[in-house]
Order: structure tokens, then sequence, then C-alpha cells
């Protein structure tokens, strides 16, 4: 007898042991991560695209966090993620670093944007609601220092950047300032994301910056206009507006098939509905 009752305990031990394996196997296959890191600029989107596509299936679960486009490249490149979000094409030096003959980066465009030039309601209510590329150039270089050499009120201006990685600020120093590595000495303050350049805007009373173009539609901000041009979704998909560009989803090599599920859904009906909704341009 307690041959027997040893047996049925070892047994017991055996089903539970092959329950807790089979479980962690079938845990592990539904829930297989897909790390998406970069621009802070792409990152609303991407966020709220995850969602959806974390309820409606469960073999992956994405998780998105910002850093600047410069970081995501980083980290798709060393293995730490594997869909970098950019705001801005592959630069040279990066694919010199961590290209090979036999693995290339891979750009797949999700969305257009545009980064908006924005000033504070009362330079704007003042008269300031359109500027050229020079007149921001000399904004940013410091030649222009006082709202009133361009119409607007006795003021000194603040001028407000992005940090460095940042693909927005490579892209505004590229077309405004000639070159990505272009000095802007009259910044006075380098914020972190787009959020931060439109709250220091609207709660001072002589402030400059720039921002994604969806982070315009949420909310009210004052956009001015750059050479006659508005920054809308038909100037910007035409390539109208001086400063429209594509954002991009971004893999070194093929994508792993978490990775390409998540990039077929954000170009999905559904995936650009939601870019759609929240202020993106869709493809």
């Amino acid at each position: 007898m307690a041959n027997h009752a040893m047996m049925r305990a070892e047994s017991m031990l055996l089903i539970l042991l092959l329950f807790f394996i089979l479980a962690g196997v079938s845990s592990e296959a539904r829930e297989v991560t897909v790390a998406v890191s970069g621009s802070s600029t792409v990152m609303p989107m991407a966020e709220l695209a995850a969602e959806e596509f974390n309820m409606m299936q469960d073999t992956y679960t994405v998780n998105v966090k910002s850093g600047g486009s410069g970081v995501g490249i980083v980290d798709v490149a060393e293995g730490r993620s594997d869909i970098a979000m950019s705001s801005r094409e592959i630069q040279l030096e990066e694919r010199q670093r961590y290209e090979s003959p036999t693995v290339r980066f891979i750009e797949q465009p999700v969305g257009f944007d545009a980064i908006c030039l924005v000033v504070s309601p009362a330079v704007y209510d003042d008269g300031v609601t359109a500027l050229t590329k020079d007149e921001v150039k000399q904004i940013y270089s410091g030649v222009i220092t006082n709202w009133e050499e361009l119409g607007g009120p006795n003021t000194e201006i603040f001028v407000i950047g992005r940090r460095a990685g940042s693909g927005t600020r490579d892209t505004f120093n590229e077309i405004i300032m000639g070159s990505r590595e272009a000095e802007t000495p009259a910044v006075s303050y380098d914020a972190g994301e787009s959020s931060e350049v439109k709250f220091s805007t609207q709660r001072s009373d002589n402030a400059i910056g720039y921002m994604g173009y969806s982070f315009v539609m949420r909310g009210d901000t004052k956009v001015i206009s750059l050479d006659g041009v508005e920054p809308t979704i038909e100037s910007i998909k035409r390539g109208a507006y001086p400063l429209a560009r594509k954002l991009y989803f971004v893999t070194l090599g093929v994508p792993s098939p978490g990775a390409k599920a998540f990039i077929d859904y954000i170009l999905s009906p559904g995936g650009q509905h939601i870019a759609m909704e929240n202020g993106f341009i869709p493809i």
C-alpha cells in the first residue's frame, strides 16, 4: 500500500510538472515581446496602434518607449529593440557603423508629418503669423533677436530648440540651418519632446519653437506659415510645405515575425485610421 501511495504521489508530481511546463510554453508562445523605441514624434501613433494590436491578438505584446530617433536606431542596431521609430532617414554614419554587405537597415514609411513653427499667443496676436526660412534661420542664428524686427511686439525672442538625438532637430537643422550639425547659438532651451515645446510656447509671451504636426493638431497652438505655405494635409503630402517629412519604422535586416506583424498592422486600414484620428497623415 505504501509503495502504491508513493507511486500515485510521484505520478501526481509528474502531472503537475508537465502542466507547469506546458503552461509556461503556452504563455511564452502567446507573449513574445516586440520592443519599439525612438522618435517622440512617432511615439503617440505607435503607442495607440500597439494598444489595439495587443488587444486583437495574443501572440505578441508590443512595448513602446521614446528616446529620440537616434536612440531608437542604435537600439535596433545593438539588439535592444525590434523596431526603431524615426522621424528622419538613416544617416550615412549610421549605415557605415552598423550595416554589412548582407545586413542593411530597412526603412518603412508609416505616415507623413511636418515640423511646424509655433509662437507664443501674444506674438501671434501682435502680427507675427508668417516667416520665411531665412528669417527663421536668422532667429536661430542670433541675428534677429527682437520680435519688433519682424512686425511683432518690442520684446526679446525666446528661442526653443530640441535636444541632440532628436530626428525633428536633425531635419529642422538640415532644411533651415543648412546642415544637421549646424550651430543654433540663439537657442535658450532645448526641449526633450514636442510636448515640451508646446507647453513652453503657450506659457510664454515671447517664444518660438518647432514641433511635430500631430502635436499641433491636439490643442490650441499658434502655428505660423513658412515661405507663405501653411502646414496642411494637402501641402504636406504634396511636399509643398518646406518642412514636410515622412515618418519611419526601421529594422536592421529582415524584421522578426513579431516586428513584421506590427508593421503590417500599422500599414493596414485599421492602423492608418488610428494615425489619421490622432493628427498623423496616413501613407
